[in-house]
């Protein structure tokens, strides 16, 4: 509609006058995006204050079940976060299946995450299985998509308001390991991320952790100074019987880079 245009560029006048002239303000567009939803988007939050006046719901979802909120945090417009925090009802999110928490982690904007967190909003909100299902590694968690990011400010944010590192398939601290950032793995590490996890797709009893720090002699202290157990590497589950002469060869490599023993 004319006012949904005018509402996606932020043109505050046009708008007033169409709602004057009797422009539904609940109306929406074929994938259900509503006129406040269009007017996030634009980040004028004087546009949003019109259509809430002329009674926009903040509740209705696309879709895809995003709200305005979600757009807001995404974008990583503030002013208008903090319009639609005071509006949105927490059965609207809750049914969503994803927290304003998410949103402004994906789109890597502290300002917003901080003022989410600081409203309320659970830093452990999980993603519902029905969205998870869009991602190919089923993550659930606001920190893995900061940690994904490599935003450092955002994964502190979260961490410092309880955010718990061990709830995704992928661990936060495997993506950190792979991108090889200090910082992060610190971070991770110092709030209790499990540095002896096993990837799910390893049957063995080999720390997954590990692969990522063996020609990284700062990552594998960091790894050994959390409690990492060095000696699960040596666990075969064939028993002593059935042994190949490269894992005897490996077994040999690992002593000695880690108990400097000789080969």
């Amino acid at each position: 509609t004319p006012l949904a245009l005018a509402a996606q560029i932020g043109h505050t006048e046009i708008m007033e006058i169409l709602l004057r002239k009797g422009a539904d303000v609940l109306s929406q567009a074929a994938d259900c995006a509503s006129i406040l939803f269009e007017a996030v988007g634009g980040g004028n939050p004087d546009s949003l204050s019109l259509l809430l006046e002329y009674g926009a719901d903040a509740n209705v979802p696309k879709h895809s079940g995003h709200l305005p909120i979600h757009r807001a945090a995404y974008r990583g417009h503030f002013l208008a976060l903090k319009q639609l925090a005071a509006v949105t009802d927490y059965a609207a999110i809750k049914e969503s299946g994803i927290s304003p928490v998410h949103s402004a982690a994906a789109g890597a904007h502290p300002q917003c995450l901080e003022f989410l967190l600081k409203s309320g909003f659970d830093a452990n909100f999980m993603l519902h299985e029905r969205v998870r299902k869009g991602y190919d590694d089923q993550r659930k968690s606001a920190l893995y998509f900061a940690v994904s990011n490599g935003d450092i400010c955002s994964t502190q944010l979260l961490l410092d308001a309880g955010a718990l590192p061990n709830q995704d398939p992928i661990k936060c601290l495997q993506l950190a390991l792979r991108m090889g950032n200090y910082e992060l793995i610190n971070l991770l590490l110092q709030h209790g991320a499990n540095v002896n996890y096993f990837c799910r797709v390893n049957t063995t009893h080999f720390p997954s952790a590990l692969q990522y720090s063996l020609k990284d002699e700062i990552m594998l202290r960091m790894l050994l100074n959390y409690g990492y157990d060095v000696y699960r590497c040596f666990d075969c589950q064939h028993g002593d019987n059935i042994r190949s002469p490269y894992l005897n060869i490996f077994i040999c490599r690992m002593r000695f880079r880690i108990f400097k023993l000789p080969p």
